[in-house]
């Protein structure tokens, strides 16, 4: 006798310009669908592994050497194929969610539209490194530049938004929304200049159509 196939999982990823909050919703959100009862995998770009870790560093240090955006992007890709190998792919195999801060899109966005990398080599280099894998949901917490670099503190700048200017940015920026338009099936685009509990009402209520319904009932709180 043969047992059930175990069902897939989702995968799960938030995107957005520098200090969208991804990584905020992205914790929130991991909490809330656990409470639900789904087994939540939280990680990010770049990390999530021992090397994505390391690669990180390199890659966000503000006093790293400048980096070649070609070379940028392989070595983002990297440490994607490494994440994908390590984590992502066996969860969803498991049937886990799989709650991702970046993913390939950001790479489009940052060394395509902002650096001016082909985006046609940066989707050849995803497929590669990917496997052929895509996001269930991408949710794009989306914020004009000069409000969102506004929002990071000095000392959690990155070597992007010390060494980039504000029109870098705003081609990032357009670049995810060019994105979004072109897959409006896989993106939900919330406006994370709202507060912090409107932009997660509405993080939770595009996840929920994800993944489907809660494994468990949640709690009553009437008693």
């Amino acid at each position: 006798m043969t047992s059930p196939e175990r069902p897939r999982g989702r995968f799960l990823t938030l995107e957005g310009p520098e200090g969208a909050g991804k990584t905020l919703q992205a914790a929130r959100l991991a909490d809330a669908l656990r409470a639900d009862g789904h087994d939540v995998v939280l990680t990010r770009e770049p990390g999530g592994t021992r090397l994505g870790e390391r690669l990180r560093d390199l890659l966000l240090e503000r006093s790293s050497v400048a980096i070649e955006p070609l070379a940028d992007a392989l070595l983002f890709n990297a440490a994607r194929a490494q994440l994908i190998a390590e984590v992502v792919r066996p969860a969803i195999e498991a049937g886990r969610v799989v709650i991702c801060t970046r993913f390939a899109d950001s790479t489009l966005a940052y060394q395509g539209y902002g650096a001016g990398v082909a985006i046609e080599t940066l989707r050849a280099m995803a497929e590669a490194a990917t496997g052929g894998i895509r996001p269930d949901l991408t949710i794009l917490l989306d914020v004009p530049p000069e409000v969102g670099l506004r929002r990071k503190a000095p000392d959690d700048h990155t070597r992007f938004e010390a060494g980039f200017d504000l029109d870098f940015h705003r081609r990032v920026r357009a670049g995810f929304l060019d994105l979004a338009a072109g897959e409006p099936g896989r993106f939900v685009v919330i406006d994370a200049q709202l507060g912090i509990e409107a932009v997660f009402e509405q993080v939770i209520e595009a996840a929920h159509a994800a993944v489907g319904e809660p494994l468990v009932p949640p709690l009553r709180m009437d008693r």
